[in-house]
């Protein structure tokens, strides 16, 4: 009994004391290298539904990016239909949260288009232009600020006016 108390408790510390500007980076380094993205998954694994709605959401893109290794078509979508799961249980949760709408945005963007996940595209775009001079954390502002310049659903005029802040 002990034993089990002893691991429940460091699995609750574990995820609670995940640095997101660590998982930033993590999550940034996944998208753009396949072999980066299962040491990006083994970091969020012991995240629940009940911890931070960007944890969740940076554990649903691991999934989502983890997926796309799968070997069977079965398998990639099962994976990813979890992966996307967790994103938008994370922005049910805490709906006007800007880190869940990003993630939701960067994995809509990237995922093919025959799965129709890319319903809230424009929705998520126009959240993160009006919020983003709100953002108080500079390093997720950078990030943010990154993905929307080199991302395609972003105008010019739109990544200048970003560059600008």
């Amino acid at each position: 009994m002990r034993f089990l108390f002893i691991l429940l408790t460091s699995c609750l510390v574990n995820a609670q004391s995940l640095d997101l500007s660590t998982l930033r980076v993590a999550y940034k380094d996944a998208a753009h290298d396949s072999t980066k993205v299962e040491s990006f998954f083994q970091s969020v694994s012991l995240v629940s539904k009940q911890d931070k709605v960007a944890l969740v959401a940076y554990k649903g893109a691991a999934i989502a990016l983890k997926a796309r290794m799968a070997k069977s078509i079965k398998a990639k979508k099962e994976g990813f239909i979890e992966g996307v799961s967790l994103i938008e249980h994370a922005i049910e949760k805490e709906p006007n949260a800007i880190e869940p709408r990003f993630i939701r945005l960067g994995i809509q963007e990237n995922s093919p288009k025959i799965l129709g996940y890319n319903k809230d595209i424009a929705t998520d775009k126009a959240f993160l232009l009006k919020q983003f001079k709100h953002i108080r954390s500079a390093n997720l502002k950078n990030h943010i600020k990154d993905y929307i310049l080199q991302s395609k659903v972003f105008t010019d005029e739109e990544k200048s006016l970003i560059s600008g802040l």
